[in-house]
């Protein structure tokens, strides 16, 4: 019965389409698994594999032929099953061997919007007053939205001016998150697109920057605390590529961290950030039942301090 559907339901340009989809992908693969990663530890030890803009790309128009439904709404790319695993598998191959790119994380974090995933996170914000009126109201994390001046004169301990002293330490703005495509219904896009959009804020409060081990520590507070796959496929599988120094960090100082923030704290999903702007961000780690971890920034300085002197004495003592 499923096989006589299915082949009725698929036309020859279909079948070509798919086809060429497959093969696409399959000629790809090898050049985003075995491309340039020789030198990419040494990257991330230096903080230099955040792609900190989405650059928006034009998409493969052959994608976007014979569509299995209608978008439902601006920018949404419906996917056929065999699309969806496709798109899953390839991202988080390169996801994994290439974290310098922004595109893959953005694509592996849609490919693993599983559907039981986002109506559990409608539930949640459906139970609480003010998820209720997120999920009514619909707002929008834009520097127009948040008024990026305003927030720069603010109070020096309010979160709208931590807020914005990350955004400013770290390179990147409120503009620079990418749009939903891939995720069917119009309101779970918009709880991805919400859970997407509050991300820098778990950052800000907890001042830790963008470099991979912040992401990987903020990625497994998410996954903690609203139960992201792809976050937590992130905080299990990113490590690996380590070096030691970093591996020992993680484990011993932030994974423990994000994971006991995360299951203390309230549902991060059903916090209104632009309305504790003018708060003191002090009251609101105390709410929130944040405690922020090490300074992340002065424990490379000091593990590269120490680096240095290990050098300079190695090579004096190579000199005697």
């Amino acid at each position: 019965m499923f096989k006589s559907v299915t082949q009725r339901s698929i036309g020859p340009s279909q079948k070509f389409q798919k086809r060429q989809f497959v093969v696409a992908t399959a000629l790809t693969l090898g050049g985003f698994v075995f491309g340039r990663n020789a030198r990419l530890a040494n990257a991330m030890a230096r903080g230099e594999i955040h792609n900190k803009n989405y650059e928006a790309k034009a998409q493969v128009t052959s994608i976007k032929d014979s569509r299995p439904m209608k978008p439902k709404y601006d920018g949404h790319i419906p996917l056929y099953p065999h699309e969806r695993v496709l798109l899953f598998l390839v991202s988080g191959l390169k996801s994994y061997f290439h974290p310098e790119n922004g595109d893959n994380i953005v694509q592996l974090g849609e490919a693993s919007a599983f559907t039981f995933f986002l109506e559990n996170l409608q539930r949640t914000m459906l139970a609480d007053k003010t998820g209720r009126r997120i999920l009514r109201e619909q707002p929008d994390i834009t520097s127009e939205s948040l008024d990026m001046e305003r927030l720069s004169k603010m109070g020096p301990n309010t979160l709208g001016y931590s807020y914005y002293k990350w955004l400013l330490k770290e390179g990147v703005s409120p503009d620079t998150r990418a749009p939903v495509k891939y995720v069917d219904d119009p309101t779970h896009a918009y709880i991805f697109k919400r859970y997407r959009q509050c991300h820098d804020f778990y950052h800000a409060v907890n001042d830790l920057p963008i470099i991979i081990e912040g992401e990987i520590a903020v990625k497994a507070l998410e996954a903690a605390n609203i139960g992201v796959p792809m976050a937590a496929l992130g905080a299990l599988f990113a490590p690996l590529r380590l070096k030691p120094a970093q591996q020992q960090r993680l484990y011993e100082i932030y994974l423990p961290w994000a994971v006991r923030t995360g299951l203390s704290s309230k549902p991060l999903i059903n916090v209104y950030w632009e309305e504790l702007l003018e708060k003191d961000v002090d009251e609101i780690r105390r709410n929130l039942n944040f405690t922020p971890p090490p300074d992340l920034r002065a424990l490379r300085r000091e593990r590269m301090k120490q680096r240095q002197q290990f050098k300079v004495r190695y090579d004096k003592h190579e000199v005697e």
